[in-house]
């Protein structure tokens, strides 16, 4: 999926492409890493990339399930566009107080779509698209800002999910590579 705003890619990967040795979340090692809270914490930035997701939104959406830490400005920023309610998902359920999984309305029997800002291998969306399930939620989406995930590859699909991304690693390599010629 390409984004709208043709000048997007270019500055997602000058405000967040790092280069070094990262550890990512699946235990692959990297030597590029997009650093996401960089463009989550400029709010023009944010702005543009919550706009692009606001298209990719499936029909029937009830909820926008922002994952900690990096999906919930999104999912926020998005909600104040579209006045949308979120879903603040966390990694694992409170063992204190609410001893809560999600915050925020009754997600059993509703339409979720989460919100992720970066895919690689999905492990952070396989997990709460897991217990949102066992939870009552339907879920058959994640919107993303950055789709790191091999190109054809749906790195979710063993759990049944549709991914969109505002931009992919092909096209924030495109961008590199323009800027850079």
């Amino acid at each position: 999926m390409t984004a709208t705003d043709p000048e997007l890619a270019a500055d997602i990967d000058a405000t967040c492409r790092l280069t070094g040795e990262f550890t990512l979340r699946s235990g692959q090692v990297s030597t590029e890493y997009f650093d996401k809270y960089l463009f989550e914490a400029d709010p023009l930035l944010l702005a543009r990339v919550a706009r692009e997701m606001v298209q990719l939104l499936p029909p029937g959406t009830e909820l926008l399930g922002g994952l900690e830490m990096g999906g919930i400005p999104i999912a926020t920023a998005i909600s104040g566009i579209i006045g949308m309610p979120a879903l603040f998902v966390r990694k694992e359920a409170k063992t204190y107080g609410t001893c809560k999984l999600a915050e925020g309305p009754a997600y059993d029997g509703r339409r979720i779509t989460l919100i992720e800002d970066v895919i690689t291998t999905g492990g952070a969306v396989r997990d709460a698209t897991n217990a949102l399930r066992a939870g009552g939620a339907i879920i058959d989406a994640v919107v993303c800002a950055i789709d790191r995930s091999p190109e054809d590859v749906n790195p979710l699909a063993d759990v049944g999910l549709e991914v969109r991304a505002v931009l992919t690693k092909a096209e924030l390599d495109a961008a590199r590579a323009a800027a850079t010629s």
